[in-house]
């Protein structure tokens, strides 16, 4: 391939690569993406009760611990629609549409916090149970799933035609439970739940509505044009403070996360690499990502204290400078976590051991009764034929047996017949005959039954 060849070939790839991505075939008219984000980002009447109901269905779903009825509370909000517009309004210089989406963002957030408290107030579960708990605290990810969530739905809201972007983006970047961790939180006086629950929602909005800034920037969507010179450079000014105190924290956060998240990951492969022993295992891990501290766990055979000191100085080639690594191993004063783990460990075994027993104690319940119904079963087929030949004394020689009735299933009777056998002094009339078989079902309760008497 020479020279002019391999420069049309990269030609012709840049061609294709910018035919498949790009974005702006399908893109629709200005006023259209204008109209359609101003139109969601209204919080009054039927939005508000729309909220109120996905709110209840979220805490609901949370309370109980079920992830299918969070994601249908999540398909139902309307939350996405102002904080699109806050990102749509920056990018397009519309400072009155970034305030009254500021605004109505407020309103929603304030009313679903107050009836999520509402509704854990009432509730009889005060349980925090694992879906709930998974909104408390806010990591890394947390950031990139509202960044790219927030960017793959300014560009559905963007395209001709609607798709169902805005209901993926809106499960992906989990609006609705933080908010209603944040109000169980607040319900039952858990102050970490809260505050870890509002920024974790924090997060999501600030970084949709970045999102959403920087595609409407991209695709230079029409900007909003003031007559007053004065009045476009004081909005301008306004909103690049607003974006400017929007970005920083949001950025600084996102550093912050990311570099907690990086460092539990070392020093998770550290431990994992360096704490390998024969006869010894790690039973417990505190990683302090503020402090830098690890705290390592042992059970077994003691380590030798050079040999801990050896690990410890290959913190720093493993990437994990100023960190500092705490052995704890049995024996030792400060190993309470320890202790802790024994009792956990004798709770989980006396947990298992309380099953069984529920289960044995099952087991002894179903056979008494079914020596119960035996025992009361053999008693019937001893006093049911002398009691037949006390109320019609011609009869003799009366037996009661038991058989299983093939047929039985089919005519919806019970599948144990009862067979009454026995001798007639004086041959017995049909209504005679008639009242010893009704006699019998009543006395021994069961319709499936048949009399020979001779």
């Amino acid at each position: 391939m020479n020279h002019l060849q391999e420069h049309r070939f990269w030609l012709n790839a840049r061609e294709i690569l910018h035919a498949r991505l790009s974005l702006t075939e399908d893109k629709a008219e200005d006023t259209v993406i204008d109209d359609r984000i101003r139109g969601n980002i209204n919080m009054h009447g039927s939005n508000l009760w729309i909220l109120m109901f996905a709110i209840f269905v979220a805490s609901v779903g949370l309370n109980v611990n079920s992830t299918a009825v969070i994601i249908g509370a999540m398909l139902i909000s309307p939350l996405m629609g102002p904080i699109m517009g806050i990102g749509y309004g920056a990018g397009i210089n519309d400072f009155v549409l970034i305030r009254t989406s500021f605004k109505n963002l407020a309103i929603a957030t304030l009313i679903a916090l107050l009836t999520s408290t509402l509704y854990f107030l009432i509730s009889p579960l005060d349980t925090a149970q694992s879906e709930l708990l998974a909104r408390t605290t806010p990591t890394a990810w947390d950031v990139l799933i509202g960044f790219f969530g927030g960017l793959a739905g300014i560009v559905g809201v963007t395209r001709k035609e609607i798709s169902n972007v805005i209901p993926g983006v809106a499960i992906a970047t989990a609006l609705m439970p933080p908010l209603c961790t944040a109000g169980f939180g607040l319900a039952t006086g858990h102050w970490s739940y809260f505050f870890g629950a509002f920024y974790l929602y924090t997060i999501n909005f600030v970084f949709i509505a970045l999102s959403a800034f920087l595609v409407v920037r991209a695709f230079s969507v029409a900007k909003k044009k003031y007559v007053d010179p004065d009045i476009a450079k004081r909005a301008q000014r306004y909103i690049m403070i607003i974006v400017i105190a929007t970005i920083l924290p949001s950025s600084y956060l996102a550093y912050q996360l990311v570099g907690e998240e990086v460092f539990k990951a070392q020093a998770t492969s550290f431990i994992n690499a360096q704490m390998n022993f024969k006869n010894t295992n790690v039973a417990q891990v505190k990683i302090d990502t503020k402090t830098r501290v690890l705290k390592v766990f042992l059970i077994g055979d003691h380590i030798p204290k050079n040999e801990l000191n050896n690990i410890s100085a290959r913190l720093n080639d493993a990437g994990l400078k100023n960190t500092i690594l705490k052995v704890y191993q049995n024996g030792e004063r400060e190993t309470l976590n320890v202790s802790t783990l024994k009792a956990d460990i004798v709770t989980e075994l006396y947990k298992n051991s309380q099953v069984v027993i529920d289960n044995k104690d099952k087991q002894i319940l179903t056979l008494k009764t079914q020596i119960q119904k035996l025992s009361t079963s053999r008693e019937n087929f001893k006093e049911v034929p002398q009691e037949l030949e006390t109320l019609f004394p011609n009869i003799k020689n009366v037996f009661l047996s038991q058989g299983y009735d093939l047929e039985a299933k089919d005519n919806n009777k019970s599948e144990t017949k009862l067979i009454l056998n026995g001798e007639t002094r004086k041959r017995l009339s049909k209504k005679e005959r008639n009242q010893i078989e009704e006699w019998l079902k009543l006395r021994m309760k069961n319709t499936n039954v048949s009399v020979y008497i001779h």
